[in-house]
């Protein structure tokens, strides 16, 4: 099993105090999504839930609205360096809510070409633990395909996306894809705003090769570019037409500090 290792530093231990934290967010995150028939991922970020968490909770109930969604397959940033460049895990993976199941008949459809399975990867990562508790406060049965992407580039992430394509094909399963990314890092707010505002049209109009281009021209520190690549890719697949913003925040908001932030978006594939 896959224990909490972020538990007490990026959101509560306790059970009750993790579970009262996100039912303020949801309750504060409500969106009018009269116009969308269907949502079929998106972004969300994975900082400490005091400066991101209001912000994840937006694309969540988004979906929570529009779908009964099965499995969620989460795509994370590898941070720490450890294990496989691109890792799957198919351990069940535990927080202070409960456990949650890996969705074993995906994982083991996955073809043995860019996507390893491997635990140590996911050991010390983040990025996707953080999301846990959103869905199961949200989502009363589910299961995940947790992705770790320590490798980002546009050719890795094209091979990544035929492999999921392949192994969800012809499943009868709701499924939604999460990218787990924050966006600029420890840089002025205004500076991340204008940063963060061109990568994100991008991907408002589902644009992946220029998503790619502005995020080296502009030298964008979103660290999690490769999962949110591979979401775009994918939904537009399950047939998405576009991204929507739902909420951009910084650090700063929390914080008080405009000179260091890092910023936060929550955006809906539609």
């Amino acid at each position: 099993m896959r224990k909490a290792v972020v538990s007490g530093q990026f959101y509560p231990s306790n059970k009750t105090k993790l579970w009262e934290m996100v039912s303020r967010f949801v309750s504060a995150a409500d969106e009018d999504l009269s116009e969308v028939d269907r949502i079929y991922g998106g972004v969300v970020p994975h900082a400490g839930y005091i400066y991101s968490g209001q912000t994840a909770a937006r694309t969540y109930l988004a979906l929570k609205k529009k779908r009964d969604i099965e499995t969620f397959v989460i795509f994370g940033p590898n941070h720490t360096g450890l294990g496989s460049p691109v890792a799957v895990s198919s351990e069940e993976w535990q927080t202070p809510i409960g456990v949650v199941e890996p969705d074993l008949e995906i994982i083991d459809r996955i073809p043995p070409t860019i996507i390893d399975r491997d635990e140590l990867a996911h050991r010390r990562e983040h990025s996707i633990e953080v999301q846990l508790p959103f869905l199961q406060y949200l989502f009363e049965e589910f299961k995940i395909v947790p992705i770790c992407l320590g490798l980002q580039d546009q050719e890795t992430i094209d091979e990544v996306v035929k492999s999921v394509l392949e192994a969800i094909s012809n499943l009868k399963r709701e499924m939604a894809f999460i990218a787990s990314s924050d966006f600029s890092h420890y840089i002025p707010e205004e500076t991340a705003h204008r940063k963060d505002r061109k990568m994100i049209e991008k991907i408002e109009e589902m644009d992946v090769s220029g998503m790619y281009r502005v995020l080296y021209k502009e030298n964008i520190s979103a660290c999690g570019y490769g999962g949110i690549a591979s979401v775009m890719e994918i939904c537009k697949e399950m047939g998405a037409k576009e991204g929507r913003l739902l909420r951009y925040t910084t650090s700063a908001e929390t914080s008080g500090d405009s000179s260091q932030v890092v910023g936060y978006a929550s955006i809906i594939m539609c």
